[in-house]
């Protein structure tokens, strides 16, 4: 530092130059540090994207880089989540989204229950008249809670390509319980990566409705911190019934469900050593539950 302050005394002209010339080139090394540093979170060769929060649906597919892996599906954009359209089981395969602190802390718009068809699959999706009788739940992949901050995100969960047939005691029970701490984990760590869908363990599932909606087996939900100082991701993959049995016990790693699903989460989102460290193993203290919401959904919401 100190044979920098001399040469910047120098008064001729090319010692002038030399300053501005360094000067420069440290501006230029500590973007590329702190480009380097930011960019870690991304796969090899990506460039950071700046989200428009807003609204995904301006945003070309291939730039939403914390969008998993496509098996059967078509990739459709909303404004404030993704899916991928799967039109042999008339569902979703998954939902993606970012779950953010600041918006759950804002006043819940009113429940809109405006449950239809979703306008971008040209192929049609199922409609309420599939989920009749008192078995299955028009059981929801991305909440309404979760996108209550204003009247459109709200309103676009009820897309029914986000709705998957849920076994009551399930959509009321476990899943309520797993929905309500995920808030209560984004709120804590401010945004989360949140992933979910159904699972399919027979290769003929049950069928309901006029368009042969498939029962999913099993549904999981997929969460990944990157908020600084720790880094963490869990995964939660649950049978689609009525069960007593804790939350925690649903606990798995991320590389477990893709490799139930074949899906690859966060591929073009982590650097590989990265996605390595979080989705191979997890740690459920550093996800706590809250044993009051257990005692209700065994006392109470399974029972609904």
């Amino acid at each position: 530092m100190a044979k920098f302050r001399t040469n910047h005394r120098r008064k001729n002209a090319a010692g002038g130059t030399i300053v501005r010339i360094g000067f420069f080139a440290l501006i230029v090394i500590v973007f590329l540090f702190s480009f380097k540093k930011f960019s870690e979170y991304l796969d090899d060769g990506a460039e950071p994207v700046s989200l428009d929060y807003d609204n995904l649906e301006t945003l070309p597919v291939d730039s939403i880089f914390f969008l998993p892996s496509v098996n059967c599906g078509k990739i459709i954009t909303h404004r404030y989540y993704a899916l991928s359209y799967c039109e042999e089981h008339e569902l979703a395969e998954w939902v993606a989204y970012e779950l953010l602190g600041d918006r759950l802390r804002q006043p819940w718009v009113k429940r809109t229950n405006d449950f239809r068809e979703d306008p971008k699959i040209k192929t049609g999706t199922s409609d309420s008249r599939d989920f009749r009788g008192p078995e299955f739940d028009r059981g929801h992949l991305v909440p309404a809670a979760d996108m209550a901050f204003n009247d459109t995100a709200m309103s676009q969960t009820f897309f029914m390509s986000n709705i998957s047939p849920q076994r009551s005691g399930f959509n009321k029970g476990v899943w309520r319980e797993l929905e309500e701490l995920t808030r209560d984990w984004a709120k804590k760590f401010d945004h989360l990566y949140v992933v979910s869908g159904p699972v399919f363990t027979s290769s003929n599932p049950e069928q309901v409705g006029r368009n042969d909606v498939s029962v999913p087996d099993a549904f999981f939900k997929v969460l990944l911190d990157l908020t600084e100082p720790e880094l963490k991701g869990i995964a939660f993959l649950i049978p689609n019934q009525t069960t007593d049995v804790p939350l925690e016990e649903f606990a798995t790693s991320i590389d477990s469900v893709e490799s139930v699903t074949g899906i690859d989460f966060f591929y073009n989102l982590l650097v590989p050593k990265l996605e390595e460290e979080l989705e191979s193993s997890f740690n459920t203290d550093l996800w706590p539950t809250n044993p009051k919401k257990y005692r209700t959904r065994v006392r109470s919401w399974n029972k609904q």
